[in-house]
Protein backbone atom coordinates (compact mmCIF):
# COMPACT_ATOMS: atom_id res chain seq x y z
CA UNK A 1 0.00 0.00 0.00
CA UNK A 2 1.22 3.53 -0.70
CA UNK A 3 2.30 5.32 2.00
CA UNK A 4 0.55 8.54 2.47
CA UNK A 5 2.07 12.10 1.27
CA UNK A 6 2.23 13.66 4.91
CA UNK A 7 4.46 10.93 5.08
CA UNK A 8 6.89 10.70 2.78
CA UNK A 9 7.15 14.24 3.18
CA UNK A 10 7.65 14.71 6.82
CA UNK A 11 11.72 15.66 5.77
CA UNK A 12 9.98 19.16 4.47
CA UNK A 13 8.68 19.63 8.58
CA UNK A 14 11.44 18.29 10.43
CA UNK A 15 14.56 20.85 11.43
CA UNK A 16 17.99 19.19 10.81
CA UNK A 17 21.05 19.23 13.18
CA UNK A 18 24.45 18.28 14.00
CA UNK A 19 25.91 17.03 17.14
CA UNK A 20 29.37 16.34 17.59
CA UNK A 21 31.06 13.58 19.16
CA UNK A 22 34.51 13.21 19.73
CA UNK A 23 35.27 15.04 16.13
CA UNK A 24 32.75 12.66 14.75
CA UNK A 25 29.51 15.13 13.59
CA UNK A 26 25.97 12.75 13.99
CA UNK A 27 23.09 14.16 12.23
CA UNK A 28 19.46 14.22 13.20
CA UNK A 29 16.42 15.22 12.23
CA UNK A 30 13.89 16.59 14.78
CA UNK A 31 10.16 17.78 14.86
CA UNK A 32 7.56 18.78 18.07
CA UNK A 33 7.79 20.06 21.45
CA UNK A 34 8.05 18.07 24.63
CA UNK A 35 10.07 15.22 26.38
CA UNK A 36 12.79 14.14 24.33
CA UNK A 37 12.50 11.11 22.39
CA UNK A 38 15.85 9.75 20.36
CA UNK A 39 15.23 6.94 17.76
CA UNK A 40 18.33 4.54 16.16
CA UNK A 41 18.07 3.18 12.95
CA UNK A 42 19.14 0.13 12.03
CA UNK A 43 20.92 -1.68 8.93
CA UNK A 44 20.60 -0.60 6.25
CA UNK A 45 18.37 2.44 7.41
CA UNK A 46 18.67 5.94 8.11
CA UNK A 47 17.06 8.32 10.16
CA UNK A 48 13.93 8.44 7.42
CA UNK A 49 12.48 4.84 8.85
CA UNK A 50 10.61 6.63 11.79
CA UNK A 51 8.78 9.23 9.55
CA UNK A 52 5.50 7.02 10.55
CA UNK A 53 6.11 7.37 14.20
CA UNK A 54 7.59 10.85 13.75
CA UNK A 55 4.23 12.15 12.61
CA UNK A 56 2.11 11.27 15.53
CA UNK A 57 4.76 10.89 18.54
CA UNK A 58 5.76 15.00 17.52
CA UNK A 59 2.29 16.24 18.55
CA UNK A 60 3.32 15.37 22.34
CA UNK A 61 6.89 14.64 22.00
CA UNK A 62 10.03 16.16 20.60
CA UNK A 63 10.94 12.96 18.08
CA UNK A 64 14.33 13.55 17.14
CA UNK A 65 15.75 10.61 14.47
CA UNK A 66 19.67 10.46 14.05
CA UNK A 67 21.45 9.05 11.48
CA UNK A 68 24.36 6.08 12.77
CA UNK A 69 27.50 7.38 11.95
CA UNK A 70 28.24 5.74 8.48
CA UNK A 71 24.98 6.88 7.24
CA UNK A 72 24.00 9.39 4.70
CA UNK A 73 24.53 12.78 6.64
CA UNK A 74 26.65 11.29 9.82
CA UNK A 75 30.31 11.47 9.71
CA UNK A 76 32.21 8.14 8.37
CA UNK A 77 35.45 8.14 9.93
CA UNK A 78 37.46 5.45 8.68
CA UNK A 79 38.94 2.06 10.79
CA UNK A 80 36.65 -0.21 12.06
CA UNK A 81 37.45 0.97 15.61
CA UNK A 82 35.32 3.95 15.48
CA UNK A 83 32.40 1.59 15.06
CA UNK A 84 32.65 -0.31 18.21
CA UNK A 85 29.87 -0.29 20.28
CA UNK A 86 31.02 2.30 23.11
CA UNK A 87 31.06 4.89 20.14
CA UNK A 88 27.53 4.60 19.12
CA UNK A 89 26.65 4.61 22.94
CA UNK A 90 28.04 8.13 22.89
CA UNK A 91 26.72 9.46 19.61
CA UNK A 92 23.69 8.79 21.39
CA UNK A 93 24.55 10.93 24.32
CA UNK A 94 26.20 13.47 21.98
CA UNK A 95 22.67 14.20 20.49
CA UNK A 96 21.26 14.58 24.19
CA UNK A 97 23.92 17.16 25.73
CA UNK A 98 23.51 19.29 22.28
CA UNK A 99 19.44 19.38 22.74
CA UNK A 100 20.24 20.73 26.39
CA UNK A 101 18.91 17.76 27.44
CA UNK A 102 19.77 14.90 30.60
CA UNK A 103 18.02 12.21 29.32
CA UNK A 104 15.83 10.70 26.81
CA UNK A 105 13.06 7.95 26.12
CA UNK A 106 15.48 5.82 23.63
CA UNK A 107 14.12 3.88 21.23
CA UNK A 108 16.40 2.03 18.42
CA UNK A 109 15.25 -0.43 15.35
CA UNK A 110 18.09 -3.97 14.42
CA UNK A 111 21.14 -2.16 15.25
CA UNK A 112 19.77 0.73 16.96
CA UNK A 113 18.05 -1.58 19.06
CA UNK A 114 21.76 -2.92 20.39
CA UNK A 115 22.75 0.65 21.01
CA UNK A 116 19.66 1.06 23.07
CA UNK A 117 19.62 -2.19 24.87
CA UNK A 118 24.01 -0.98 25.85
CA UNK A 119 22.63 2.86 26.73
CA UNK A 120 20.26 2.24 28.65
CA UNK A 121 22.24 -0.68 30.71
CA UNK A 122 25.31 1.70 30.82
CA UNK A 123 23.87 4.83 31.24
CA UNK A 124 20.55 4.54 33.38
CA UNK A 125 20.79 8.14 34.66
CA UNK A 126 19.84 8.98 30.78
CA UNK A 127 17.39 7.09 30.03
CA UNK A 128 14.09 7.95 30.86
CA UNK A 129 12.26 4.71 29.28
CA UNK A 130 13.62 2.29 26.89
CA UNK A 131 11.71 0.87 23.71
CA UNK A 132 13.51 -1.82 21.73
CA UNK A 133 11.97 -2.96 18.08
CA UNK A 134 13.39 -6.52 16.73
CA UNK A 135 16.34 -6.66 18.62
CA UNK A 136 16.64 -9.40 21.47
CA UNK A 137 18.66 -8.68 24.24
CA UNK A 138 22.14 -8.98 23.60
CA UNK A 139 22.42 -11.75 25.98
CA UNK A 140 19.63 -13.14 24.44
CA UNK A 141 21.49 -13.36 21.59
CA UNK A 142 24.54 -14.87 22.34
CA UNK A 143 22.31 -17.53 24.08
CA UNK A 144 20.33 -17.80 21.43
CA UNK A 145 23.92 -18.48 18.47
CA UNK A 146 25.36 -21.11 21.49
CA UNK A 147 22.41 -23.14 21.86
CA UNK A 148 19.67 -22.66 18.90
CA UNK A 149 20.85 -24.46 15.63
CA UNK A 150 18.05 -22.39 13.30
CA UNK A 151 19.26 -19.35 14.88
CA UNK A 152 22.90 -20.24 13.70
CA UNK A 153 22.10 -21.25 10.71
CA UNK A 154 19.63 -17.61 10.11
CA UNK A 155 23.07 -15.95 11.30
CA UNK A 156 24.83 -16.65 8.01
CA UNK A 157 24.75 -13.19 6.75
CA UNK A 158 25.96 -11.53 9.62
CA UNK A 159 29.38 -14.15 9.23
CA UNK A 160 28.87 -13.21 5.59
CA UNK A 161 29.20 -9.45 6.39
CA UNK A 162 32.05 -10.27 8.57
CA UNK A 163 34.02 -11.27 5.45
CA UNK A 164 36.70 -8.98 4.36
CA UNK A 165 36.20 -7.52 1.05
CA UNK A 166 32.19 -7.79 2.06
CA UNK A 167 30.96 -4.08 1.68
CA UNK A 168 32.20 -4.28 -2.34
CA UNK A 169 29.15 -6.81 -3.02
CA UNK A 170 26.99 -3.99 -1.92
CA UNK A 171 24.97 -1.21 -3.72
CA UNK A 172 22.39 1.57 -2.87
CA UNK A 173 20.13 -0.19 -4.92
CA UNK A 174 20.49 -3.79 -3.31
CA UNK A 175 20.57 -2.47 0.32
CA UNK A 176 17.09 -0.55 -0.55
CA UNK A 177 15.04 -3.48 -1.80
CA UNK A 178 13.35 -4.35 1.51
CA UNK A 179 11.66 -0.65 1.03
CA UNK A 180 7.66 -1.56 -0.48
CA UNK A 181 6.73 2.19 -1.12
CA UNK A 182 8.96 3.28 -4.13
CA UNK A 183 8.88 6.85 -3.52
CA UNK A 184 10.28 5.82 0.01
CA UNK A 185 13.05 3.42 -1.80
CA UNK A 186 13.74 6.48 -3.78
CA UNK A 187 14.97 8.52 -0.86
CA UNK A 188 16.57 5.36 0.65
CA UNK A 189 18.96 4.62 -2.56
CA UNK A 190 19.88 8.84 -1.96
CA UNK A 191 20.93 8.50 1.15
CA UNK A 192 22.49 5.04 0.82
CA UNK A 193 24.71 6.77 -1.58
CA UNK A 194 25.78 9.20 0.45
CA UNK A 195 26.95 6.30 3.26
CA UNK A 196 29.67 4.27 3.79
CA UNK A 197 29.40 0.13 3.11
CA UNK A 198 32.65 -0.63 4.51
CA UNK A 199 31.23 1.38 7.61
CA UNK A 200 27.99 -0.54 7.93
CA UNK A 201 29.51 -3.66 8.11
CA UNK A 202 31.77 -2.34 10.95
CA UNK A 203 29.32 -2.99 12.99
CA UNK A 204 28.87 -6.28 12.39
CA UNK A 205 32.88 -7.11 12.50
CA UNK A 206 33.17 -5.02 15.84
CA UNK A 207 29.78 -5.91 17.62
CA UNK A 208 28.03 -8.96 16.63
CA UNK A 209 29.49 -12.39 17.78
CA UNK A 210 31.81 -14.64 15.77
CA UNK A 211 32.30 -18.51 15.92
CA UNK A 212 32.61 -20.83 18.18
CA UNK A 213 29.33 -19.27 19.82
CA UNK A 214 29.23 -18.78 23.28
CA UNK A 215 26.85 -17.43 25.71
CA UNK A 216 27.62 -14.23 27.76
CA UNK A 217 29.65 -14.51 30.84
CA UNK A 218 29.98 -11.19 31.55
CA UNK A 219 28.96 -9.77 35.23
CA UNK A 220 25.00 -8.81 34.17
CA UNK A 221 24.13 -5.22 34.43
CA UNK A 222 20.33 -4.82 34.74
CA UNK A 223 18.30 -2.32 32.67
CA UNK A 224 17.09 0.12 35.38
CA UNK A 225 14.08 1.82 33.18
CA UNK A 226 10.70 0.33 32.19
CA UNK A 227 10.83 -1.52 29.13
CA UNK A 228 8.48 -2.05 25.73
CA UNK A 229 9.70 -4.31 23.39
CA UNK A 230 7.95 -4.89 20.00
CA UNK A 231 9.12 -7.57 17.84
CA UNK A 232 7.39 -8.52 14.09
CA UNK A 233 7.19 -12.14 14.34
CA UNK A 234 8.09 -12.71 10.84
CA UNK A 235 11.99 -11.38 11.03
CA UNK A 236 14.33 -14.55 9.39
CA UNK A 237 17.26 -12.96 10.83
CA UNK A 238 16.49 -12.43 14.50
CA UNK A 239 13.89 -15.68 15.68
CA UNK A 240 11.64 -15.11 18.65
CA UNK A 241 13.28 -17.52 20.83
CA UNK A 242 15.82 -14.72 21.82
CA UNK A 243 12.43 -13.01 22.68
CA UNK A 244 12.54 -15.62 26.49
CA UNK A 245 13.45 -15.07 29.46
CA UNK A 246 14.51 -10.78 28.70
CA UNK A 247 13.04 -10.00 32.44
CA UNK A 248 16.25 -11.70 34.07
CA UNK A 249 18.13 -8.55 32.57
CA UNK A 250 15.66 -5.83 33.58
CA UNK A 251 14.48 -3.88 37.16
CA UNK A 252 11.70 -2.25 35.81
CA UNK A 253 8.55 -3.48 34.19
CA UNK A 254 8.66 -5.02 30.73
CA UNK A 255 6.17 -4.98 28.34
CA UNK A 256 6.28 -6.91 25.26
CA UNK A 257 4.00 -7.24 21.98
CA UNK A 258 4.61 -9.48 19.43
CA UNK A 259 3.38 -8.82 16.02
CA UNK A 260 2.37 -12.02 14.03
CA UNK A 261 2.46 -10.97 10.47
CA UNK A 262 5.41 -8.09 10.32
CA UNK A 263 8.77 -8.95 9.73
CA UNK A 264 12.23 -7.23 10.44
CA UNK A 265 11.13 -3.65 9.74
CA UNK A 266 8.43 -3.41 11.95
CA UNK A 267 7.81 -0.15 12.19
CA UNK A 268 6.81 -0.04 8.67
CA UNK A 269 5.71 -3.14 7.92
CA UNK A 270 3.19 -2.15 11.11
CA UNK A 271 3.32 1.37 11.21
CA UNK A 272 0.28 1.91 12.22
CA UNK A 273 -0.01 -0.58 15.18
CA UNK A 274 3.34 0.02 16.37
CA UNK A 275 2.53 3.98 16.41
CA UNK A 276 0.31 3.33 18.60
CA UNK A 277 1.73 1.31 20.99
CA UNK A 278 4.20 3.28 21.57
CA UNK A 279 1.98 6.39 22.64
CA UNK A 280 -0.42 4.57 24.68
CA UNK A 281 2.92 3.13 26.83
CA UNK A 282 4.16 6.35 26.47
CA UNK A 283 1.24 8.05 28.03
CA UNK A 284 -0.56 5.42 29.94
Amino acid sequence: MAESAAILDIEKRVEHGYAENDGVKIHYASLGRGPLIVMIHGFPDFWYTWRHQMAILSEQFQTVAIDQRGYNLSDRPQGGENYRMRHLVSDVAAVIRHLGREQAIIMGHDWGGAVAWQFATHLPAQTEKLIVLNLPHLRNLSRELARNPQQQQNSQYARNFQQEGAHLQLTPEKLSQWVTDPLARERYIEAFRRSDFEAMLHYYKQNYPRPPYEESSSLVVKVQASVLQIHGLEDKALLPGALNDTWEWLEQDYTLVTIPHAGHFVQQDAADLVTRTIRSWLTR
